[in-house]
């Protein structure tokens, strides 16, 4: 049974440093649940209940930069509602279409819903720009911390 436990949580872990790329994975929260299920497994004794709690801090900010990074660059460059509607839109579009629409339909979606707002090319071209910017952050700070949290982790069992 704790073998099972064991390859469960490197699952979840495995899982969750994907997850910190494709939108459609809670990736910070799947490493969080590997980390916390192999502490439990542990008793405790090699993951002590501070690293899980530092860890936990660090999965709150993962989970809140997720969700914030795109929102500051949009608004920042006076995204509309609309505008910020269609990089959700494309966000989810992009899950579907592969690497490249991972990449851009967040873009295409903030700059299609800013033109439908506007009729102004220019400034959907800048809220479009200015949305996939700070995916492209929130996504490079989300995987620092996911291989943060994964190298705490390892740390703990080895140490």
């Amino acid at each position: 049974m704790t073998t099972a436990l064991w390859i469960v949580a490197v699952l979840l872990i495995l899982v969750g440093v994907a997850g910190t790329i494709l939108p459609a994975l809670p990736g910070v929260p799947l490493i969080f649940g590997g980390v916390l299920l192999a502490a439990w497994i542990d008793d405790f004794q090699r993951i002590s209940v501070v690293t899980v709690v530092v860890l936990a801090a660090l999965a709150v900010i993962g989970i809140v930069i997720d969700y914030v990074a795109a929102a500051i660059s949009a608004k920042r460059a006076g995204a509309s509602k609309q505008g910020i509607i269609g990089a959700a839109i494309g966000t989810v579009a992009g899950v579907f279409t592969g690497l490249w629409g991972l990449l851009f339909m967040p873009l295409v979606g903030a700059a299609v819903g800013e033109f439908l707002a506007h009729k102004d090319a220019f400034r959907a071209g800048k809220v479009g720009a200015a949305t996939w910017f700070g995916l492209l952050v929130g996504t490079a700070i989300k995987l620092a911390i996911a291989f943060t949290m994964v190298g705490v982790f390892i740390a703990a069992l080895v140490i």
